[in-house]
């Protein structure tokens, strides 16, 4: 039986290209979608009333309250966007906002389709278990995004659309300035937006929230208990814009200065605005929450389909059919990412029965200051859960940078794209394992993994042949880059102390490795890839992990001092947000010493065993890796470490004329 709508089709559009409806009330169990105009609760009366209407054509008796009420249980709530359905479930009755998913999938395509509560751990879980985190509406990522939503909330009932509706709760909120508006309105439609007012203002949607608000009005001064006692549609018109102008003001008084206007600009309004929209429980949102701040990277993830397990057995996304039915469709193309499913079948084969996976693709740079080079950038997170695990893991996902695409697109034959991909594969791991032997600490479990794709690029001689892509899979890092650390946390006593010496540590293990820009040389440290991890405890820095070593041993024939600039750069950056830089400095240096003294001496000890570690590899004084670890080798040697931790020195805005003597008197010693 095909789903019955009562009212237009949720992205209808009238004659001026405005939505006609706003909202609507699915009714899983009889088939049903309410779009009239009106709130939640009226739709909901109006289809139990049309209920009652049939039962007593068909000579039954209408629906006793009891059932009645049943009825209203059963029923979800949905918000439509230009180009989306949103879904808002009861956390506590998922199966239902599910049942009314798949009946509304029957008029939109699935990925059209959403949930709502994003910050609800048990909405989220339940939609993570079917393996469809992409199904989620995520939070607003820039201020583009933030702007975009807050203009897209306006509304109406059934007057004028003055309204910002909250997505969330249900309620809608007046500014001061959108009822100041309502001047221009004729005689009628005023007394009817006013009687609007007074009639929902104090209803409560049935999550108890009221149904109208007034936005950043004190409630002691004005509020639905204003326009009480009033019938606006029996007043004359004298009387009537009289009775506005009292409204009017006494909302103008009940409000700051910075909300009596409506302007996305203004930062504060703007964020007031956002934690009205956005907030479930008088939470404060604002940009810093909203900007969705990862564990490990300042980052977005755009949650991918892929598919759900049934007794064991894996189930694709019927969406992906979708993808095949429509390939010039390059959004459903985009979405329907291919490359999903071998991270999946990967996922499978290695830890056998899952109970659910959620493959997320990473929006944009990791890195805010690093150069945009040739090679891939594909990153992706894997979320999923074992069977008989009680916690989920996550995994990253990267691809190798230069693989048999990139070489095909090069217009090299196939045979030699495989051999060198294979081959810059073997450098990448022993670059890992260089740089873990001079001190870097890198992230532990990682996997070299290979799927296929088809080839696409400007190659034509091979085009639409599957051809294998590597990438690597490792543990995902629980902690904050370096270079993205809230003001806060420099703030809280020994936190900056603590970050110092990390720094200063890993700078060293970096300087000796050589981790720059192929070609430009340009240093590559403290710039989204080292990451620092927590004491639970305490909430102080605990150690720093490097997520990956891309870099290491391209900058491998200059003279360390050349770096000395780039390395006082993560002291210089941060002297406005510790309390001591000049300790802060102080304590970078000294472990940047110790730490090159410490693997200096180790080398000078087991000479021998860090000479030979790569003789098995290729030696090519062109470039090849036993070249670069062999000349890393012999300036780790010859570099005069209170020389070098001199110039760095120097370099340091609040150390820069002690350096200068220091480094003066040891040329003259």
């Amino acid at each position: 039986m095909a789903i019955e709508l009562i009212g237009p089709h949720p992205f209808e559009r009238d004659a001026a290209g405005r939505q006609k409806t706003r909202i609507g009330t699915v009714f899983p169990f009889r088939r049903a979608l309410v779009t009239l105009p009106g709130i939640h609760s009226t739709q909901r009366l109006g289809f139990v009333e049309r209920l009652n209407e049939r039962r007593l054509a068909s000579g039954q008796p209408p629906l006793t309250a009891a059932e009645e009420e049943e009825e209203f249980a059963r029923s979800v709530d949905l918000i439509f966007e230009a180009d989306h359905i949103l879904i808002r479930p009861d956390p506590e009755h998922m199966e239902l906002a599910f049942q009314a998913d798949e009946l509304l999938e029957e008029l939109a395509s699935k990925r059209d389709i959403k949930f709502l509560f994003v910050m609800d751990r048990k909405v989220r879980d339940a939609i993570k278990a079917h393996g469809e985190s992409w199904r989620i509406s995520p939070l607003p990522q820039s201020r583009e995004d933030m702007c975009r939503l807050i203009a897209g909330s306006k509304v109406a009932i059934y007057e004028f659309p003055i309204y910002y509706y909250n997505r969330f709760t249900g309620s809608r909120y007046v500014t001061c300035q959108e009822f100041s508006g309502l001047e221009s309105a004729d005689d009628r439609g005023l007394a009817r937006q006013l009687q609007e007012i007074a009639v929902s203002g104090i209803r409560r949607n049935r999550a108890g929230h009221p149904e109208i608000d007034f936005f950043a009005a004190d409630p002691a001064r004005f509020g639905a208990a204003s326009f009480q006692q009033i019938d606006f549609l029996g007043l004359a018109p004298a009387e009537l814009r009289e009775c506005f102008h009292r409204l009017r003001d006494r909302f103008r008084d009940a409000v700051g200065p910075d909300f009596r206007r409506d302007d996305l600009q203004v930062e504060v309004w703007r964020n007031r605005m956002l934690s009205a929209l956005l907030s479930q429980r008088d939470q404060t949102i604002t940009e810093d929450v909203l900007r969705d701040l990862s564990p490990e990277f300042f980052m977005q993830v755009e949650w991918l389909p892929g598919g759900w397990f049934e007794e064991g057995e894996f189930i694709l996304d019927p969406l992906y059919d979708e993808a095949d039915r429509r390939p010039q469709d390059e959004r459903l193309q985009q979405v329907c990412d291919p490359l999903v499913m071998g991270f999946i079948f990967n996922l499978i084969r290695e830890y056998g029965v899952l109970d659910y996976v959620n493959i997320g693709r990473i929006v944009g740079s990791l890195s805010k200051e690093r150069p945009l080079i040739r090679g891939r950038r594909g990153v992706y997170i894997a979320e999923f859960k074992v069977q008989g695990v009680r916690q989920p893991l996550v995994r990253y996902i990267r691809f190798q940078k230069w693989g048999i695409r990139e070489r095909l697109d090069e217009g090299k034959p196939l045979l030699q794209a495989i051999l060198e991909s294979e081959e810059y594969t073997d450098y990448v791991l022993d670059r890992r394992l260089g740089v873990q032997q001079l001190g870097m600490h890198l992230p532990q479990g990682l996997s070299l993994r290979r799927t296929r794709e088809r080839y696409t690029g400007a190659n034509r001689e091979f085009h639409g042949q599957l051809i294998p892509v590597i990438y690597l899979e490792r543990d995902y890092l629980n902690g904050l880059a370096t270079d993205k650390i809230p003001l806060s946390k420099y703030l809280k006593p020994g936190y900056a102390d603590r970050l110092a010496w990390l720094l200063g540590q890993a700078a060293a293990a970096n300087l000796i490795a050589g981790r720059a820009q192929e070609g430009t040389k340009q240093v590559l440290f403290d710039d989204g890839d080292e990451v620092i991890m927590e004491n639970p405890v305490s909430g102080l820095p605990d150690r720093l992990v490097v997520s990956d070593p891309s870099g290491a041993f391209a900058d491998y024939q200059r003279s360390l001092l050349e770096a000395a600039e780039a390395y006082a750069r993560p002291v210089n950056v941060r002297a406005s947000n510790t309390p001591d830089p000049r300790a802060f400095a102080e304590n970078y240096l000294a472990a940047l010493k110790a730490v090159f003294l410490h693997v200096q001496g180790d080398y000078r000890k087991h000479r021998r065993a860090y000479d030979t570690l790569f003789k098995h590899c290729n030696y090519d004084p062109a470039g090849s890796f036993a070249f670069r670890w062999e000349c890393v080798l012999r300036r780790l040697d010859q570099t005069d470490v209170d020389t070098l931790v001199a110039a760095i020195h120097w370099h340091i805005a609040v150390l820069g004329a002690a350096g200068q003597d220091q480094a003066e008197g040891k040329a003259a010693r």
